[in-house]
C-alpha cells in the first residue's frame, strides 16, 4: 500500500468519524423528549384553557412549542423546540427563534401553540425554509373565566397563536418575530 493510498483511507476514515460525531439525531432521544414536553403541553392547556380544545379540533395542524426561554438585558432573546402535530401525530420538529432590541431586562419561560386553521396555512408553512409569524396571525387570549376569546373573525384567521403558561420576570410574552425552522432533534 503506498503512502498515497494510506492517506487517502486515513483521511475518509477520519471524515467518517467526524461526521457521525456531529450528532445528526440518528439514535438520539431528542424527539423522544421532545414528544414529551409537547404532550404535557398539551395536557396543560386542554385543561386550564377552556376553548382550547374546540380550537384544536377545528385545526388543520397545531405547532407547540412546549417550552420557550427568553431573556434580554437591552439585546435580548428566545429559543424553544417543539414539534408540529397533524391529526395527533408528529409530523417534523421545529425551533422557534427570535431577537430583540429595546428597553427590557429580565427572563421569562412560556409556551405558545399556532393553530393553523386552514390547509393552505399549514401548507405554506411546511414548504418554507423558514417562516416567521406575520400579521395575518391573530392572538387567542384567555379572559378572566379562562376561555379563549375566539370570535367568529378569528376563527376565519389562516393562523391563531395561544400563547401560555408564562413564568419570569419579563412582562408579558410576545412570540412576534419568531422565526420557525425545521430541525432533526
Amino acid at each position: 500500500m503506498s503512502i498515497l493510498s494510506r492517506r487517502n483511507f486515513l483521511a475518509a476514515f477520519g471524515s467518517a468519524g467526524l461526521l457521525a460525531a456531529c450528532g445528526n439525531g440518528v439514535n438520539s432521544q431528542g424527539s423522544a423528549r421532545i414528544d414529551a414536553r409537547v404532550d404535557s403541553a398539551f395536557d396543560f392547556l386542554y385543561n386550564n384553557v377552556g376553548g382550547s380544545t374546540d380550537l384544536a379540533n377545528k385545526a388543520a395542524g397545531i405547532l407547540m412549542m412546549p417550552l420557550v426561554s427568553e431573556a434580554g438585558f437591552g439585546v435580548g432573546g428566545s429559543y424553544g423546540r417543539g414539534a408540529l402535530r397533524v391529526n395527533d401525530v408528529t409530523v417534523d420538529y421545529y425551533s422557534a427563534t427570535a431577537a430583540s432590541f429595546g428597553f427590557q431586562i429580565g427572563a421569562q419561560q412560556y409556551a405558545h401553540a399556532l393553530f393553523f386553521m386552514t390547509q393552505d396555512a399549514l401548507s405554506e408553512f411546511r414548504r418554507s425554509p423558514g417562516w416567521t409569524l406575520g400579521a395575518d396571525a391573530r392572538y387567542a387570549v384567555s379572559n378572566e373565566g379562562g376561555n379563549l376569546s375566539v370570535d367568529t373573525t378569528t376563527a376565519l384567521t389562516p393562523v391563531i397563536a395561544v400563547v401560555f403558561g408564562q413564568a419570569g420576570l419579563i412582562a408579558g410574552a410576545t412570540i412576534e418575530g419568531n422565526k420557525y425552522t425545521r430541525i432533526i432533534p
